[in-house]
């Protein structure tokens, strides 16, 4: 696609992408053609126009169009990256649901934290890592699993407990981005970089579920080509991904007694969902798949603050809460910040809530290089 300042040699087929852009933009704010129409300033039939590509767009009408949709203009006119993962419902499914409008609101965030990774890129602070493919086929929860295993074992975590998961997302080639939009989560490969976004909204044991979910989008591949979406319906890739991310989030092999069937003591899945941070719903699916025999009616009720406090003393601690970028970005936010390549604001934007302007150290600014 033509960058913002050639938009005049666009074609017409250039013209239906960016109307498609509005459309979905415009659905995901929640207007109709006559609100947005409105609020720019064109009768409602132009917008329509515009929407199917049959009507061209100046450079003031996408001005209004991307402040009043709050989109950058780069949304318009950008290509965008291949989506290898939504878990929502997809715009051309269901447009007008609130499901449909947090899904493609989550598309918008994903290409806006590519934009911002490139931007990093480009001014040499920050090398996209090397993205961990897992080189084997994958058509079944259990070789779900198996990759899951070999993933931590590249990264040297054994079966130990994920500290950080945007930290491991990072060390396999993917940078996560925790938003304060609703939803769960989707994710890319643009070139040889991967990203991902996941809602900050929910329990914690479900952003490290939906982090971990984008993350086997990665490793395993895309599931339109790969050997999970050749044979398998939607639902069942889908199942195969979740498989993958119940293993790196809590393996198999902790289970006590996992080599063998048998009984499991509720004290000890509560030490377990706490130590290695999953959900209740997830700690017992992995103890079924380890052999364990497990009531049934324990996955009817979660366990409260006082019953983990009864049984180990402490309560999980929340991930993906106050982080909202991984380190590497972090690091090469602060660089460009303190040698004058970003404003002291855009480096509050670019950290998205991680800190405020306060935060930055005055001083700094005295010491930025020409």
């Amino acid at each position: 696609m033509p960058s913002v300042c050639d938009y005049r040699t666009m074609g017409q087929q250039d013209w239906s992408d960016v109307g498609d852009r509005v459309q979905a933009a415009r659905t995901a704010a929640g207007m109709s053609q006559g609100e947005l129409a409105d609020a720019i300033g064109l009768d409602r039939t132009m917008v329509a126009k515009i929407e199917s590509g049959a009507r061209r767009v100046d450079a003031l009408e996408l001005a209004r169009l991307a402040a009043t949709l709050r989109v950058p203009m780069a949304h318009f006119l950008e290509a965008q990256p291949v989506v290898l993962s939504r878990r929502a419902v997809a715009l051309t499914n269901d447009t007008d649901s609130e499901a449909g409008r947090e899904s493609n609101l989550l598309d918008v965030a994903l290409e806006g934290w590519i934009r911002e990774l490139r931007q990093l890129i480009g001014l040499g602070l920050l090398t996209p890592g090397r993205i961990l493919a897992y080189p084997s086929p994958v058509a079944s929860a259990d070789d779900a699993r198996r990759a899951a295993r070999w993933l931590r074992d590249k990264l040297g975590a054994g079966s130990e407990p994920v500290d950080s998961l945007v930290r491991l997302c990072q060390q396999a080639g993917q940078y996560v981005l925790v938003t304060e939009l609703r939803g769960d989560g989707a994710s890319a490969v643009d070139g040889d970089l991967g990203a991902a976004v996941v809602s900050s909204k929910g329990d914690p044991g479900r952003r490290r579920a939906t982090a971990a979910h984008e993350l086997g989008h990665l490793v395993l591949g895309d599931e339109y080509s790969s050997d999970i979406g050749v044979h398998a319906s939607r639902a069942e890739r889908e199942a195969i991904i979740d498989a993958f991310a119940a293993e790196v989030l809590l393996p198999i092999a902790t289970f006590p007694g996992a080599d063998r069937s048998g009984a499991v003591s509720r004290d000890q899945l509560l030490h377990l969902a706490a130590t290695y941070r999953t959900s209740w719903s997830l700690t017992i699916k992995q103890a079924e798949a380890a052999g364990l025999d497990v009531p049934k009616r324990w996955a009817r009720t979660n366990p409260t603050k006082a019953e983990f406090l009864e049984a180990l003393g402490w309560t999980p601690q929340p991930d993906l809460e106050s982080v909202r970028v991984p380190p590497a970005f972090a690091h090469a936010v602060m660089q460009a910040w303190r040698t004058g390549r970003i404003t002291r604001r855009r480096a509050v934007e670019l950290m998205h809530g991680q800190i405020q302007e306060g935060d930055l150290p005055p001083e700094a600014e005295a010491d930025l290089a020409p």
